[in-house]
């Protein structure tokens, strides 16, 4: 089934340029296209998109904020960031919000493409820049917590892979456990974590270093 596709940006050429590109891409249909996020809930209603494209910077309601209020009407849209900001509040804002990716506006269609098939597959695709500043911050970060929540060692494991974007199936074949076991594994980091969804434990794991690395 094609992924129905959503685009919040107030650039006109960038919409544009979107809308040839998943419009022409067999497996993608435009959901809808939009300049800002005042009427969101309603457009969201509408157009009943599998993924969201979000910019930041809009008039009125940014990105970052439009992605936490649709994540709680919405919790199984996946939203991926693309927008011009690669500093590392911005990157950190919006994954705690419940973006499930982050993107910068100079990545190349064809990996745009990729990312949007991967955040619908249960990856979390970033820029290589923007994977690199997360992983500064784990480095750089002095106090690390991965006690406070009682995580086992797998759990850990598995929340590293989950913080890196690896699907479900790449954790199964990295950890060498099952599909099933996976499932088990995530379900109790969420309920250690206290968090509903993958992209609030990422946001938990990268803010609070709860790896270890």
């Amino acid at each position: 089934m094609d992924l129905r596709v959503a685009v919040y940006d107030d650039n006109d050429a960038l919409r544009d340029s979107l809308y040839y590109l998943l419009s022409g891409s067999p497996g993608f249909v435009v959901a809808g296209l939009y300049p800002g996020c005042d009427n969101l809930l309603s457009d969201i209603k509408e157009n009943k998109a599998d993924v969201v494209l979000m910019d930041i910077d809009m008039p009125g309601i940014n990105g970052i904020q439009a992605t936490a209020i649709l994540k709680s009407h919405f919790p199984e849209i996946n939203v991926l960031m693309l927008t011009s900001y690669d500093d590392s509040s911005k990157i950190f804002d919006a994954l705690q919000s419940g973006a499930t990716g982050y993107l910068l506006k100079k990545t190349p269609p064809a990996k745009i493409l990729d990312a949007i098939a991967e955040v619908a597959n249960g990856g979390v695709p970033m820029t290589a820049n923007i994977a690199r500043k997360v992983l500064e911050f784990f480095t750089e970060k002095k106090n690390v917590k991965s006690n406070v929540y009682d995580l086992s060692v797998r759990e850990k494991e598995v929340l590293s892979c989950l913080v890196k974007g690896d699907s479900y199936k790449m954790i199964s074949v990295a950890c060498f456990i099952s599909m099933g076991t996976v499932c088990t594994h995530i379900a109790n980091i969420y309920k250690k974590l206290h968090v509903n969804s993958k992209s609030e434990a990422v946001a938990k794991a990268i803010r609070e270093n709860l790896t270890g690395h």
